[in-house]
């Protein structure tokens, strides 16, 4: 069996780099996810980039916000809501869509393998919302035990992304999960009032996490 080791969190750059190089293998991601570490490919010219910053997005579940507008629009929606039915579609979707201030995306070939991965060893999850039936958000992340982190999303429909969040979000807080590592506090995550901490606040919520619990005793 590999013996994975990284270097201590504390060494990280100020924008968060902890090592570089490396695979995507099953091991290698468990190992990091567990230590506050997580990878975020940099570019194809670069080799792969590990990241523990500081401070760290979080989504504390207990104190979900849900803004009068979006209340609206959950009274009206006819989406329907799934989980791990599409999770190679919506990585995929991922990994192609246009965001604000990235010429390129950082969910290269290499991530989308390793996490597909990661959802055939039940230990990644993916929430997708469905017009008819037609794919028009979603989300991934992983699910190591109680540990959840919201990796990536994409939408086509306004709100569209924010219903998944919002779905995740309320499911997880059913199966007593109390935090969701959302690694930024992108303006989506802010919305249902998602906050940064400092990362040795984080490193002591990850001592908390029961790592054992299976993905279909949450999903």
């Amino acid at each position: 069996m590999r013996k994975i080791i990284f270097p201590p969190i504390e060494t990280a750059t100020q924008d968060g780099l902890v090592a570089l190089g490396g695979d995507l293998l099953e091991d290698t991601l468990i190992t990091a996810y567990k230590q506050g570490i997580f990878p975020w490919p940099i570019s194809a010219e670069y080799p792969l980039a590990w990241f523990s910053p500081d401070p760290r997005g979080v989504l504390f579940l207990e104190k979900l916000h849900i803004p009068k507008s979006f209340q609206k629009f959950l009274k009206r929606h006819d989406y329907q809501i799934t989980f791990n039915q599409a999770f190679d579609e919506v990585i995929s979707h991922c990994s192609k869509i246009s965001r604000q201030h990235q010429t390129s995306t950082w969910i290269t070939q290499d991530i989308i393998q390793g996490y597909i991965r990661l959802f055939k060893r039940e230990l990644a999850y993916s929430c997708e919302v469905w017009s008819k039936d037609k794919l028009i958000a979603g989300l991934y992340g992983v699910c190591m035990g109680e540990f959840i982190s919201g990796e990536s999303m994409f939408t086509f429909e306004d709100n569209a992304s924010k219903l998944a969040l919002y779905a995740l979000a309320s499911h997880l807080k059913n199966k007593n999960i109390n935090w969701l590592d959302t690694q930024m506090v992108t303006p989506v995550v802010e919305h249902f009032g998602g906050i940064y901490i400092s990362r040795p606040d984080f490193i002591n919520l990850l001592a908390t996490k029961n790592w054992t619990r299976k993905r279909d005793e949450i999903f």
